[in-house]
C-alpha cells in the first residue's frame, strides 16, 4: 500500500475542520488539493479514509474527421527550418524508418515531424501526431498535416523514402530562390495534351511527386492545399503542383540523397480498384487543368517524347 505523506494528511485534517464549521467550498478545495497529489479522501462514519488513487489509463483523442478541424499552427512564427510531414495510412513501420533516418544524417538544418496517423500507432517522443479519420482520404490527411507546418519549408514525404544523407540543406537552398515554388528529386513532365507524365531529371519540370517534394510554408499559409477529392494519393501532386505553377513560381528537380523502397499503398491495392482510383483523380486532374499549356516547360512537347 502506497504511504500517505504527512502532507497529505495534513490537508485532510484541514479538510475536517473545514467540514466541521460547514465550510464546504473550503473543504472541495482541499479534497482537489488531495487528489492532485495522488490520493482520494473518502468520508466514512468512523472518519476519513485515506487511499492513492488509482492510475486512469490514458484515453486516446477522438481522431479529426476533417482538415479543417485540426488545430493550426500557421499564423504563429516558424520555430524550425523544415517541417517533415507524413501520413499513415498503414504500415507506420515505414514511416519510423524515415524518421529515424532522418535523424541519422546529422541535417544541419533543424526539423519536426509531423505525422498524420489513422492506425493509432505510437510515435518517437516530439513527433506532433494528428489522429485522422482513415475515411477521411490521403488529400485531406496531408492537409491536416499541412496546418501543424511549424517550419519555414515543408518538406511532404512518403513513407518509401528513406533519407541516406542530409536531404534537407538542397531543398532549403533550392525554395532560397522565390521563383522556385515547388522542388523535389522526382519531377515529371507532360506533352501539350497533359496526357502521359514521364520521369524527368529537369532542372525545370511540369510536376514534382509528393514521394518527396518540398514547398515554402508561405503558400501554405496564403491558401496552397491539396484538392480534398483526391481521397486516393495518385495525380493529387500533379494537381498541387499546377497549382503552384498557376501562381507564377517554378517546378524544379532537386537532387537529394535518398533511397526510395515499395510504395506499398501502390503494391497492397488491388490492380483493379487502383486503376479505377487513378483514373478518377486524372480526369479531375484535367477537368480543371486542361488547356493550361502555358504552365508546361515545353508546351510544344509531342505525345510519348520524355523529357
Amino acid at each position: 500500500m502506497k504511504e500517505v505523506p504527512g502532507e497529505v494528511r495534513r490537508l485532510v485534517g484541514e479538510r475536517e475542520d473545514a467540514r466541521a464549521t460547514r465550510d464546504f467550498a473550503r473543504a472541495d478545495a482541499l479534497r482537489d488539493r488531495i487528489r492532485a497529489a495522488g490520493f482520494e479522501v473518502t468520508d466514512t462514519p468512523v472518519g476519513p479514509s485515506i487511499a492513492a488513487r488509482a492510475e486512469e489509463e490514458e484515453v486516446e483523442p477522438e481522431p479529426y474527421r476533417r482538415s479543417e478541424d485540426v488545430p493550426s499552427v500557421l499564423e504563429e512564427e516558424p520555430s524550425v527550418d523544415v517541417s517533415v510531414q507524413w501520413v499513415v495510412q498503414g504500415w507506420p513501420e515505414d514511416v519510423r524508418r524515415g524518421i529515424e533516418a532522418f535523424g541519422r544524417t546529422g541535417a544541419p538544418a533543424s526539423c519536426a515531424h509531423v505525422v498524420v496517423d489513422v492506425t493509432g500507432s505510437s510515435w518517437p517522443e516530439g513527433t506532433d501526431v494528428v489522429r485522422f479519420d482513415p475515411e477521411a482520404g490521403w488529400a485531406a490527411a496531408r492537409n491536416a498535416g499541412l496546418r501543424r507546418a511549424a517550419g519555414r519549408v515543408v518538406a511532404i514525404v512518403d513513407g518509401s523514402i528513406e533519407p541516406t544523407g542530409d536531404a534537407l540543406a538542397p531543398l532549403v537552398t533550392a525554395l532560397a530562390d522565390p521563383s522556385v515554388g515547388v522542388t523535389g528529386p522526382f519531377g515529371i513532365v507532360t506533352d501539350h495534351h497533359l496526357h502521359h507524365f514521364h520521369e524527368s531529371g529537369g532542372p525545370e519540370v511540369d510536376a514534382v511527386e509528393s514521394y518527396l517534394m518540398a514547398i515554402r510554408r508561405e503558400l501554405v499559409l496564403a491558401g496552397l492545399r491539396f484538392d480534398e477529392k483526391f481521397r486516393f494519393y495518385r495525380s493529387a501532386d500533379i494537381e498541387l503542383s499546377f497549382q503552384v505553377k498557376a501562381g507564377g513560381l517554378r517546378a524544379t528537380v532537386t537532387e537529394v540523397p535518398v533511397t526510395r523502397h515499395e510504395h506499398r499503398m501502390w503494391e497492397h491495392t488491388p490492380e483493379e480498384q487502383r486503376e479505377r482510383w487513378s483514373k478518377r483523380n486524372y480526369y479531375r486532374f484535367l477537368d480543371r487543368w486542361r488547356g493550361r499549356t502555358d504552365l508546361l516547360v515545353d508546351p510544344e512537347r509531342s505525345p510519348g517524347s520524355s523529357g
